[in-house]
């Protein structure tokens, strides 16, 4: 791959916004948290397949990258909580996007199979 292209992949929009949302569960907490299930522990029973320390992970790097924010309750036993920031919420047209092309064209392509 030649300089020139390296280059504009670096500075790629598509590439930067990969570099935040990007991977297997990323997309998934956002909209998790976007209807209204903001807390660890009921994020990983819905997403069975993710490790703890994933989730961890993956909530940490979007806090970092501004995406979310998290809230510390001072109770005990303490309580977090994890909110859109306004960045986030600007990736909501995106996510719902996405959402739409998958309804359009996956449930179109499940219906061509089973005919």
């Amino acid at each position: 791959m030649s300089k020139d292209i390296r280059a504009q992949l670096e500075n790629c929009p598509v590439t930067a916004t990969m570099s935040v949302i990007g991977g297997k569960w990323k997309l998934l907490v956002l909209h998790l948290i976007n209807n209204d299930i903001n807390r660890f522990g009921k994020m990983s029973m819905i997403m069975k397949d993710i490790s703890k320390q994933m989730l961890t992970t993956q909530l940490r790097e979007l806090e970092n990258d501004g995406i979310i924010e998290r809230k510390i309750f001072p109770e005990i036993p303490p309580r977090v909580e994890y909110y859109l920031t306004e960045k986030g919420k600007s990736l909501l047209p995106v996510i719902e996007g996405m959402k739409t092309w998958g309804l359009q064209y996956l449930i179109t392509e499940e219906t061509l199979a089973t005919v």
